[in-house]
């Protein structure tokens, strides 16, 4: 125990060593070369904000709002009363920022949760963008592939699509997302956020135009998952004149997406359709996405932004991975289930109202819903034989699930049973937010009030394509939660800090419809926190926060289908983060951050998707993150996202909520499963005039995929150590201004590694190479 303490101590060193390494950025400073490039850069600043306000119809309110809001703090005009010409009075740094922090905030239609790109620099947290750009340069074709460009986050592949992706958030289980707090548009996007925050729907990453990932104590504003982070998917805004673009892509694996995006008047429309092979045999998608956006003015200071959306994925999708035998005797690709089917829909609708009720309040409304159903049918959810479908030929001594452990290759058709797992999700809510500026400076209040509701039916088939047969489960959940938040910004010169709290109230119930069991709980909990900021000049910030993690346990794991309540607690953390930003000069960024996560209770989450029963126990997550970019004077660029995570230990035996029991092998001192030491993506690329060229190298390190640190693989492939891996993406653009048109090839693991991704289920192993050419035309 000793030993441990001294360790516990040590690790706490990594914080206090990283501090003394921030001291030498105060150097920035002072260089005449950078201050020569900020004052040039002056009138860039100016003229973001002039391109901003031009892309809305708030151009008149904004202008006031800054006018009065100048007026009001007693500073040198910065507006000209004939022209309404935005411009910077370069004397006073303070009351410029002071004005694009409001004219954000007074813009309809945005859906950033950063705030204003002036002021994003200042943030007291670390968070990143991924910038549309970076996304139709880099032609990204999955979340999965986005994401593992922002450091301190991990994405596990599943089926090749990145429609089902397992995100973890510094060294958090990355299974199904449960960790993570999904936003859109600043709205809620998983199905069940509270009772069963799970992401079996994910929308295509090209409804989006960027993807915001805050962490750090600046993600309690937008629980209840405070735990590891917050993403934010932001759709385009409508223009005002009237254009688009279509778009082609095509490729190896049979894979097709075609894109129509066209607006005007302040209405968008886009649509997406795409299909292709996933990863393994017997696996493709059909993908279907269609948005609508319209923002319109109701008054001087009022306007409403509508949205609405269907999305439906028609697959062949199986849940299972493979054996170790099957693997070694039939490779990676191997599926046997040809007769498994995903089907899902999905509508959601929401209602945005931005309200500038004074020069120093502004309330912004959200009212949305979303229903989506889900019909999961398959012969058999992890490779246990004992987990197969009951029926002929499937569970019995010679059957295919014991034929599967032998290595033999199987007929699914053999196993005359399936089983369908069938889920509808419908969500309510409305959640008000009023910013407040006053002399000390800004006040931010929100509440929430939610809904969900959950019906969750388990058939079982009798035959390997049946889509009916008999009911085993038919239960009802219903989650209606409250929440509300507030935080005082104190702008205290070149410092800045945030004391903030939440207040989350939970009520839980579950009814079994076949037996008329039913149960109900009640869970609250105070998140408070604080940040703190550091900006000494326009070329660096410090930035520092701690805060409390919280999740809610799902529905089902708090009530038993019998009713009773079960003895499981919500996930609890303190969460620490210091780091600093900067931009030395023109052609450079870099950002770091240290984090030290200690959880008093973290949840290891039963379910078919987990090869282990629901579980908790203490750990701690401690490590560095860090973000950097240099572009070249020669038309050379790089971008490198890079996570050491040396800490990821259980810190207590983790047990079975249900016995009391240490599950698989679960130690103390032992490392968390998925929870790779290391990860880089890292990029070059070049430009001149129409050419666009980018390398990319995407590296894993290894991990375990249980608790006890197995290393050999056992029988099921699903303990035993993952190996590293490094794949390599490239595209190529051509861009033809006079036709508007650009042409692209790109290739995805273009050396056709064979990985391991996961071994969960089962080993499944990541995408094999993919390449594609395609147009897109602007009109």
């Amino acid at each position: 125990m000793e030993i441990h303490n001294k360790s516990k101590y040590l690790n706490k060193t990594i914080i206090y060593l990283f501090i003394g390494s921030l001291l030498p950025g105060i150097s920035f400073a002072n260089t005449a070369e950078n201050e020569n490039y900020y004052k040039k850069n002056e009138r860039n600043e100016i003229a973001i904000v002039k391109d901003s306000l031009a892309k809305t119809n708030l151009k008149k309110r904004t202008t006031t709002s800054i006018k009065k809001n100048i007026q009001s703090r007693n500073t040198p005009p910065l507006i000209s009363e004939n022209t309404n010409e935005v411009f910077l009075n370069t004397a006073i740094n303070t009351a410029r920022l002071n004005v694009v922090e409001l004219s954000t905030i007074d813009v309809k239609g945005d859906s950033s949760i950063l705030g204003s790109k002036n002021l994003q620099f200042k943030l007291p947290s670390s968070f990143n963008t991924i910038e549309q750009k970076e996304l139709n340069d880099n032609h990204v074709m999955t979340t999965n592939e986005a994401l593992r460009k922002v450091p301190g986050v991990v994405v596990r592949d599943e089926e090749g699509f990145g429609m089902r992706p397992n995100i973890s958030i510094r060294g958090l289980n990355p299974t199904r997302s449960t960790k993570v707090m999904l936003l859109e548009d600043g709205i809620p996007l998983a199905y069940a956020p509270y009772g069963d925050n799970t992401s079996y729907y994910y929308p295509s990453i090209d409804r989006f135009s960027s993807i915001e990932v805050l962490k750090g104590a600046g993600q309690i504003k937008y629980g209840p998952q405070t735990i590891g982070g917050v993403i934010n998917h932001i759709t385009p805004l409508p223009p005002e004149k009237f254009g688009g673009f279509i778009s082609y892509t095509g490729g190896n694996r049979d894979f097709l997406n075609t894109k129509l995006n066209v607006g005007g008047n302040g209405m968008l429309l886009d649509y997406t359709f795409k299909k292709g092979d996933g990863a393994r045999d017997n696996t493709n998608h059909n993908i279907d996405d269609l948005n609508f956006k319209i923002i319109r003015d109701l008054t001087e200071n009022q306007a409403l932004t509508l949205r609405t959306n269907y999305f439906s994925e028609d697959s062949q999708v199986s849940y299972s991975g493979l054996t170790r035998a099957e693997y070694e005797n039939f490779g990676g690709q191997y599926n046997p289930f040809k007769n498994d089917s995903f089907i899902t829909k999905r509508y959601g609708t929401s209602v945005t109202h931005d309200w500038q009720v004074s020069q120093n309040m502004y309330l912004l409304t959200n009212i949305y819903y979303s229903y989506f159903d889900r019909d999961w049918w398959r012969q058999q959810s992890n490779s246990d034989p004992g987990n197969i479908a009951a029926g002929i030929g499937c569970q019995d001594e010679g059957g295919v699930g014991n034929a599967r452990v032998a290595g033999q290759r199987i007929n699914s058709d053999d196993c005359l049973g399936n089983q369908g797992r069938l889920r509808t999700y419908e969500t309510y809510g409305v959640e008000p937010r009023l910013n407040i500026n006053h002399d000390l400076g800004l006040l931010e209040l929100s509440m929430r009030i939610h809904r969900e509701q959950q019906d969750r039916r388990l058939v079982n088939g009798s035959s390997p394509r049946a889509r009916n047969g008999s009911l085993s489960e038919d239960n009802y959940r219903e989650t209606n939660a409250i929440s509300g938040y507030i935080s005082n910004k104190f702008d205290l010169g070149k410092f800045n800090v945030t004391p903030a709290v939440r207040y989350e109230h939970i009520e839980n119930e579950r009814l079994n419809k076949l037996n008329g069991a039913h149960g109900k709980d009640i869970l609250h909990a105070w998140v408070p926190g604080v940040s703190v900021g550091y900006t000494p000049n326009d070329q660096i910030t410090y930035f520092a926060g701690v805060h409390k993690g919280f999740a809610p346990p799902r529905t089902e794991d708090l009530i038993s289908n019998t009713g009773g309540a079960i003895d499981v607690n919500a996930e609890n953390s303190t969460n620490h983060e210091i780091g600093f930003r900067a931009k030395p000069n023109s052609k450079s960024y870099i950002e770091t951050t240290a984090f030290y996560n200690d959880f008093s209770n973290l949840i290891a989450v039963g379910s078919v998707a987990s090869n282990v029963p629901l579980a908790q126990g203490q750990a701690l997550f401690a490590g560095l993150e860090i973000l950097g970019k240099y572009d070249f004077d020669n038309g050379f660029y790089s971008k490198a996202a890079i996570t050491w995570l040396p800490i990821a230990r259980q810190e207590s035996p983790f047990k079975s909520v249900q016995d009391n029991v240490i599950v698989a092998n679960s130690m103390e001192g032992k490392r968390q499963p998925y929870a790779p030491k290391e990860t880089i993506t890292a990029g070059l690329g070049f430009r001149n005039n129409s050419w666009d060229g980018f390398l990319e190298l995407v590296h894993v390190g290894e991990q375990f995929a249980d608790f006890a640190e197995t290393k050999n693989v056992d029988v099921l492939g699903q303990n035993g150590v993952i190996n590293s891996y490094t794949i390599f993406n490239a595209t190529v653009n051509y861009k033809i201004p006079q036709y508007k048109t650009s042409l692209f090839a790109v290739g995805k693991n273009i050396f056709d590694n064979e990985y391991i991704v996961d071994r969960t289920r089962g080993i499944i192993t990541g995408m094999p190479a993919l390449f594609q050419v395609g147009a897109k035309i602007d009109f």
